[in-house]
């Protein structure tokens, strides 16, 4: 049988590994979808009919693209035993 202490030091550790994915992930989502706005901006400034579609939807990807490499990591999102 195993020991309280065990749990307790495994269910913290699942939970630094959940916070870290939980970050990672959310970086990886908004850099990917910058990414990807700023590719079919870029394809919708190609044609000229939709250039200020293309241009606003390019700046918008920019924005995010920026936005999820160089957030801040907050304190206040980590859980309280940390």
């Amino acid at each position: 049988m195993l020991g309280s202490g065990y749990m307790t030091l495994l269910s913290r550790s699942v939970r630094q590994v959940a916070n870290i994915v939980g970050r990672v992930f959310n970086r990886l989502a908004a850099v990917s979808i910058g990414w990807v706005l700023m590719a079919v901006g870029f394809g919708m400034t190609v044609t000229i009919v939709m250039l200020p579609v293309g241009v606003v939807l390019g700046l918008l990807g920019v924005a995010i693209f920026v936005g999820g490499i160089f957030r801040r990591d907050d304190p206040s999102d980590r859980p309280a035993d940390q």
